[in-house]
């Protein structure tokens, strides 16, 4: 809302708004007197839980790549891929494109995203040579490419319900796609704990600095 030519925001104001029903009450009230949800200007200790998250998403992202992802079993052999070593095996038998998609799904995007959430926290907390815009556009994007993140578990998946041959061949999933999934679920609450309105709390508290 704009004021006399000043940009001011509902805190300013005195107002908070619920986020179970959009209704807005003066500032101080507790609970939605609509909904009986509890009203608060900022989510309390986000960035405490977008840590927290955080930090296991890292710690469920390592045997995600140290174990394998896929067993496949034949009469005359047995074999065990980790993500990045079916990525090699595929570049080497000439699918390029394919190895390519699995090291992006895998390797770059949750790399990516680790890397993004923790500037968005840091930046809150002590500053970022980025705008506000550009912050708000990459918690966008994170959020966006989250709904994306499972692909290779869903492939997994696929794989195993289909390949099932008998003695013959079968597919089945590693250890390493339950660390992946967690990873990606734990990585997806970190994302959603963040609250976006405390990049321009802090870039408005910058200015006035």
């Amino acid at each position: 809302m704009e004021i006399a030519g000043t940009l001011r925001t509902a805190r300013e104001m005195g107002l908070v708004a619920c986020t179970s029903c959009t209704r807005v009450w003066p500032a101080g009230t507790e609970r939605c007197g609509r909904c009986g949800h509890r009203l608060h200007t900022r989510a309390p200790l986000a960035l405490q839980r977008v840590w927290a998250w955080w930090l296991v998403g890292v710690i469920a992202y390592v045997p995600a790549n140290l174990y394998p992802m896929l067993s496949t079993r034949t009469l005359v052999a047995s074999q065990e891929a980790t993500i990045i070593g079916g990525a090699v095996d595929l570049a080497r038998h000439g699918n390029w494109g394919i190895a390519l998609v699995i090291l992006t799904a895998s390797v770059a995007i949750p790399l990516g995203k680790f890397l993004a959430i923790a500037m968005l926290a840091l930046g809150v907390r002590h500053g970022s040579a980025l705008t506000g815009s550009r912050r708000q556009q990459l918690y966008q994007v994170v959020e966006y490419i989250g709904r994306w993140s499972m692909i290779d578990v869903f492939v997994v998946a696929i794989l195993a319900s289909l390949v099932q041959l008998g003695a013959v061949a079968s597919v089945s999933p590693g250890p390493a796609s339950l660390f992946f999934a967690l990873s990606v679920i734990f990585t997806m609450l970190s994302a959603q704990s963040f609250d976006s309105r405390l990049i321009w709390d802090a870039e408005r508290e910058g200015r006035r600095a």
